[in-house]
């Protein structure tokens, strides 16, 4: 007997589109299927779980479900708050957003505008401008030049000194 060995890797992905559109899958994915004996209980396993879900309903709601959420939640705002933070947090999770919003909004922006301003007046520094550069032979000349001003300079400490 010959055994042959499928390649089976990434067959997940087209096996679900195979399962949700069958005319659009490839004739490759199709002739594996047929062949391989996992991929096609795979098939049959994802055939059983889409039946079953399916026939699934979802339950109905309670009819007095936003009554009792609403008692609930008056509850919660007639609370008082444990301490200071949860005052603030009650505050702003509970109490009336037109103030803190926008107050909110406005320091980010200025943050906003001070921090990219300061970023810029940073980053844009004014270099110095540069020298124009001399020719290679002239610097040469000047540093023979100067050494040879040291060598005098040299010679008559040393005349001094005899």
């Amino acid at each position: 007997m010959e055994s042959t060995v499928k390649n089976c890797t990434g067959m997940d992905t087209k096996l679900a589109d195979l399962l949700l559109n069958p005319a659009a899958a490839p004739a490759k994915v199709v002739a594996h299927v047929a062949e391989c004996d996992s991929c096609r209980g795979e098939m049959e396993e994802l055939r059983a779980t889409m039946n079953l879900l399916d026939s699934w309903e979802a339950p109905e709601p309670s009819p007095y479900f936003m009554t009792r959420m609403n008692v609930r939640l008056d509850e919660e705002r007639a609370a008082p708050p444990a301490g200071w933070l949860e005052r603030l947090r009650a505050r702003f999770a509970y109490g009336p957003s037109l103030h803190a919003r926008p107050l909110a909004a406005m320091a980010l922006t200025v943050v906003v505008l001070v921090g990219g301003g300061a970023y810029l007046g940073i980053s844009n520094w004014t270099q110095p401008a540069a020298t124009q550069g001399q020719a290679a032979v002239v610097h040469d000349l000047q540093l023979l030049d100067n050494n040879a001003q040291l060598l005098d300079q040299l010679e008559s400490i040393s005349g001094n000194e005899n």
